[in-house]
C-alpha cells in the first residue's frame, strides 16, 4: 500500500486524506440519517391522530412530547399547540417548523459531493504533473531509453487518477444515499403535517 502510495507521488497523500474526509462524514451522516431517524413515523402518527379523533388533546401532547427527539415530534407539536385556532395559523405553525427542521436533516451532505469532484480533479493533476515528469525526464535520454522511461513514468502517473476514481466512485453514491433518505424523511414529515392539519380542521368545524 505504501509502495502504491509512494508510487504516485504526494497527490496520492492528499486524495487519501480526502477519502478519510469523506468516510467519517458518511459514516456520522448515516449513523444520523438511518440510526437517529429510524423513527416509524406512520405509526407514531397513528397513535397520535386517534388520541386526537377521541379529542383527547393532553394524550396526544403527551405522545408528541415522547418522540421530540424526532424532528417530525417537534413540527407536530407546533401545529398541536395552535390547535383550535384559525387554520392558517396552524399551517403557518407547521411550515415554519419544517423549515426548521429541513437544513438539519441536508446538512454536510453536500460536501460527499464536493469530496468526489475534488477526489477525481486531483487525481487528474496528479495524473497531468506526472505526465510532465515524465516528458521532461525523456527529453536527456538516449533513443534507445525513451521508450522504456516514458511507459513507466505515464504508468506511474496514472495511479493518480485510478486512485481519484476508487475515492471518487463510493463519495457520490454514498451522496445519493443520504441525499434520497433525507429527502424520504422530509416528504414524510410533510405528509404528516398535512395529515395533522386536516385532523385539527375537521375537528374544529365538529365543534
Amino acid at each position: 500500500m505504501m509502495d502504491l502510495l509512494n508510487s504516485g507521488g504526494s497527490f496520492m497523500y492528499v486524495i487519501l486524506a480526502t477519502s478519510i474526509g469523506a468516510l467519517a462524514l458518511f459514516c456520522e451522516r448515516a449513523f444520523f440519517l438511518f440510526k437517529k431517524m429510524g423513527l416509524n413515523m406512520d405509526a407514531a402518527f397513528n397513535r397520535i391522530a386517534k388520541l386526537l379523533e377521541r379529542s383527547n388533546y393532553r394524550a396526544a401532547l403527551q405522545e408528541v412530547n415522547d418522540i421530540q427527539g424526532h424532528p417530525m415530534g417537534r413540527i407536530l407539536k407546533s401545529g398541536l399547540l395552535k390547535a383550535g385556532k384559525r387554520d392558517k395559523d396552524i399551517e403557518q405553525a407547521m411550515q415554519e417548523g419544517i423549515l426548521r427542521e429541513v437544513p438539519l436533516l441536508k446538512v454536510r451532505i453536500n460536501y460527499l459531493s464536493m469530496f468526489a469532484n475534488v477526489a477525481t480533479l486531483l487525481g487528474l493533476l496528479g495524473t497531468i504533473v506526472g505526465l510532465i515528469a515524465a516528458f521532461a525526464g525523456v527529453a536527456g535520454a538516449g533513443a534507445a531509453e525513451k521508450q522504456t522511461i516514458l511507459a513507466a513514468g505515464i504508468s506511474v502517473a496514472m495511479f493518480t487518477t485510478a486512485f481519484g476514481l476508487i475515492v471518487s466512485i463510493p463519495s457520490l453514491v454514498g451522496f445519493y444515499v443520504l441525499n434520497n433518505r433525507s429527502d424520504s424523511i422530509i416528504e414524510k414529515m410533510d405528509e404528516k403535517a398535512l395529515a395533522l392539519f386536516n385532523i385539527l380542521s375537521d375537528l374544529k368545524r365538529e365543534k
